[in-house]
């Protein structure tokens, strides 16, 4: 089988905003390193990120002026050393001490740069869910719709609930502690190959045990020589190895949902699907492997073609995504939402994924696109090569 493309290499810096350029300047170089290097053992990588510290606890005394100042700066450091994602962190509202009304200027700082990612935590085993923080999260989404090309703002921004500092999937990501070097593959191809192998000739649907031992040895056998690798880079550069999320990410025919089906159980959405996520995560939790982020299937409806035609035939909609959360990955991903969808019902939605996510002590994010300018059963046209499309709902 031939090598799994590298979603993200993501370096997190323990360095506080305001940053340098000097420091971005460290961080770029490095990225570029460990870039070379993978491509030299014959990796395709995709992408190279820098996850910083939460901005919103560095500069808590900026004003909001100040803040877009900066932002605007940082994007312009980013554009001059070539550097596409950058994470400037969490804003962590779920603490009782965090001003509820700095929310929205995360939309202020999103559409005005391309390459910044935020997020807003509303949800902590420690702080428990803030109910009033859901709205002016939900305010963002639909801004960020309203006021960027095609809504593509909302692809940077996520609410996050019981999400740990570390993953290196955008938008989730965000740092503290020493500077450290993540991973993440682009791995739904590596399920699908195990399972096709399985499968065979066989008509029947596949015992579950099976599937969770035969995707854990495939991702073992692809993910480890890139651990290996990782542990030679990190400290070569005073950095941490900080983990590798095996969640297998998809990318439009590249698809989670295609191996899912391979199992026999159905279309996704259909009774069995539960059982075979659940089958699969076991895998991605078991390897041994030096894990971090999520480590759990990844379903999102605009950035998996099969997933999106399942979506569009009714097999699945966002509770039954929800539901299959509660035994894998990420929670509500890329989902197409009415352009005149109010925020409030966004907000009752984002409820439910942080709800969830606290009474399982697990991590969960939303990340939904209210598509401007379309209803419920109109198809989304997105240019983006990032995105699929499907209908509306």
């Amino acid at each position: 089988m031939p090598t799994p493309p590298i979603r993200t290499i993501t370096l997190g810096i323990a360095d506080p905003h305001p940053l340098t350029f000097a420091t971005i300047k460290r961080v770029a170089a490095i990225l570029q390193d460990a870039r070379t290097r993978y491509m030299e053992a014959g990796y395709e990588v995709q992408t190279v990120r820098l996850s910083t510290r939460p901005v919103f606890d560095d500069l808590m005394n900026w004003s909001s002026t100040d803040l877009l100042d900066y932002t605007g700066e940082l994007q312009r450091m980013l554009d001059d050393l070539g550097l596409g994602f950058c994470s400037i962190g969490t804003a962590h509202a779920a603490r009782s001490d965090f001003p509820l009304d700095r929310i929205e200027l995360v939309a202020d700082l999103l559409a005005s740069t391309s390459a910044l990612n935020a997020t807003v935590h509303v949800a902590t085993p420690y702080h428990g869910l803030r109910t009033d923080a859901a709205l002016p999260t939900a305010r963002v989404m639909k801004r960020l719709a309203a006021e960027t090309q095609e809504g593509f703002g909302n692809f940077r921004f996520a609410m996050l609930a019981c999400v740990e500092p570390g993953c290196p999937f955008f938008p989730s990501a965000y740092h503290s502690g020493p500077d450290s070097l993540a991973i993440g593959l682009q791995g739904a191809g590596i399920v699908a190959e195990a399972l096709r192998t399985l499968r065979g000739d066989e008509t029947s649907p596949l015992d579950l045990v099976q599937i969770s031992e035969v995707v854990k040895t495939a991702v073992i056998e692809q993910a480890k020589p890139v651990v290996d690798r990782a542990q030679e880079i990190a400290p070569a550069h005073g950095l941490i190895f900080g983990g590798i999320d095996l969640s297998p990410a998809p990318l439009g025919e590249e698809s989670i949902i295609d191996a899912m089906e391979l199992c026999g159980y159905g279309p996704a959405g259909t009774p069995g699907t539960l059982a075979v996520a659940a089958a699969i995560t076991a895998a991605l939790k078991n390897t041994g492997l030096p894990g971090c982020g999520y480590c759990g299937l990844m379903l999102p409806v605009l950035e998996d073609a099969t997933l999106g035609r399942r979506w569009e035939a009714g097999y699945v909609n966002a509770h039954q995504l929800l539901l299959y959360s509660a035994v894998c990955g990420t929670g509500l991903d890329t989902l197409p939402l009415s352009g005149d969808v109010s925020a409030e019902e966004v907000a009752h939605l984002l409820l439910d994924v942080a709800t969830l996510a606290l009474r399982l002590n697990k991590p969960l994010s939303a990340r939904l696109f209210p598509v401007p300018g379309k209803r419920s059963g109109d198809r989304t046209s997105f240019t983006s090569p990032y995105l699929t499309n499907t209908l509306v709902r």
